[in-house]
């Protein structure tokens, strides 16, 4: 049998794409141990070049930039009014989250308009396909399912059928046939990609691709797929809870960081149009170690219930741990409480959770931890009445934050009476108080425990 020659191949990361002519122990790139594997060498085609043209800007027309509305409010949310055509756009996520039921509940909507769509699925037969689709009551001859994984069948058939739409799940099991390695591999993953994305801009197709996630919850394959793709989208949520947050990474065409809540119900994906009033409905009293912090996610207000539990440890090395919320900055924080308060808590575990599955990376969220920790050490109740926002820094002191008067807004569209903020942006504010909040303002953390736990 006849061996490949040495100079057709490649060693490629698995990581990041790195490409190197031998065998490395860590990626020079990325840092990644063990992560090249070994691939023949894709052939490289020359046809004759074409000359390059340019247009002015102003000549583009306004009615190739007009937004495919979805129907589905949260994911037009999400992806800043609805699907802009040519795009392409990258959904990722953990399996079973639901990405392939949103799919086919959007093409759907879509079919619903009259619009023709396509799903190209390499992971599911036909006969799956619509057991899906019986279960999520969607009968609709205007979608048409393929189980082709050669792209350039796919380019092919969506020439023939143009679609208004193209869905491709997942992105992972689609190959070329120009490239000899298997599907799922680095190179085929970004080969795809390209050609996927050569046909979204050539015929104004929007295209929506659904990606696996690797362990670490980035998405599987190289990491220039995401600086390939307009829209980066993420499904995260537990599957043991009914709560699903989809969240903008990136979005050429709108305002990142924008999520959209989503709630699994038995006929699907039903999109939650109050997640304020959903994520405190199980908010408990009167119960030491639990405030309210406004947050702000892209354009959205959310009211969220952040929980502190704090607790002697019984171990040499006491314990740390944030649930959507960065543990790095929860150890920061402690050590703030521990020097400008006097708080002992390095003989203390110290457990923080943001209720309802949502991960909060905001600063504001600081006053809200401070808040919840004194609580639980203390045992003293906060007033359910109370919000709590602001940054806190390393000298003790609160520092304003953005979008004060949204968070204003929907704190009191809530019924609650009094906002704990910094004293910056309360000058700034008080022709609000009339609205029915009481402002309350603090330079610092000691005055913040002043403020609530004086009695």
């Amino acid at each position: 049998m006849a061996t490949p020659k040495k100079d057709t191949l490649l060693f490629v990361c698995g990581q990041c794409g790195f490409e190197s002519r031998k065998w490395l122990g860590r990626c020079p790139d990325c840092g990644a141990w063990d992560s090249l594997g070994e691939q023949q060498k894709p052939l490289v085609l020359r046809p004759g070049r074409k000359a390059a043209t340019a247009q002015p800007l102003a000549a583009a027309g306004e009615e190739e930039t007009a937004r495919l509305v979805t129907s589905i409010g949260e994911m037009d949310r999400v992806l800043g009014g609805g699907i802009v055509p040519g795009s392409l756009v990258l959904i990722g996520g953990d399996p079973g989250i639901g990405k392939s039921t949103l799919i086919l509940q959007l093409l759907s909507s879509l079919a619903a308009k009259g619009l023709k769509v396509l799903y190209v699925t390499g992971e599911e037969s036909v006969r799956q396909i619509r057991m899906r689709a019986n279960r999520l009551n969607i009968e609709d001859p205007a979608i048409s399912v393929s189980t082709e994984n050669c792209v350039e069948a796919i380019v092919d058939l969506a020439g023939t059928m143009q679609p208004a739409l193209l869905a491709v799940d997942s992105i992972q099991t689609v190959y070329s046939e120009e490239v000899g390695s298997a599907p799922g591999s680095v190179t085929q993953v970004r080969e795809a990609t390209a050609r996927l994305l050569a046909l979204a801009k050539s015929s104004h197709l929007p295209i929506l691709l659904v990606g696996h996630v690797t362990k670490d919850g980035a998405i599987a394959g190289p990491r220039v797929l995401e600086h390939m793709v307009d829209t980066v989208l993420y499904f995260e949520g537990d599957r043991g809870q009914v709560f699903r947050i989809l969240r903008t990474v990136k979005n050429r065409f709108g305002s990142t960081n924008e999520i959209g809540v989503f709630e699994m119900q038995e006929s699907g994906l039903v999109g939650v149009d109050n997640p304020s009033a959903l994520f405190l409905a199980e908010r408990p009293v009167n119960v030491p170690g639990s405030v309210v912090l406004p947050s702000v996610e892209g354009t959205r207000p959310i009211l969220v219930e952040v929980q502190a539990l704090v607790s002697r440890s019984s171990l040499g090395t006491a314990r740390r741990t944030a649930i959507g919320a960065d543990p790095q900055r929860l150890a920061l924080l402690t050590a703030v409480l521990e020097k400008k308060l006097g708080v002992t808590l390095f003989d203390h575990d110290i457990f923080l959770n943001i209720a309802g599955g949502i991960r909060i990376i905001e600063p504001a969220l600081d006053l809200g931890v401070v808040a919840a920790l004194l609580s639980s050490f203390l045992e003293k109740p906060i007033d359910p009445g109370t919000v709590v926002c602001g940054e806190v820094g390393l000298a003790g002191e609160v520092r304003a934050v953005g979008q004060m008067e949204m968070r204003l807004r929907e704190a009191g569209r809530l019924g609650f009476k009094t906002f704990l903020m910094p004293e910056s942006s309360t000058r700034q504010l008080q022709s609000k108080a009339r609205e029915g909040l009481h402002l309350l303002p603090v330079r610092t953390v000691a005055e913040l425990a002043d403020s609530l736990f004086r009695a």
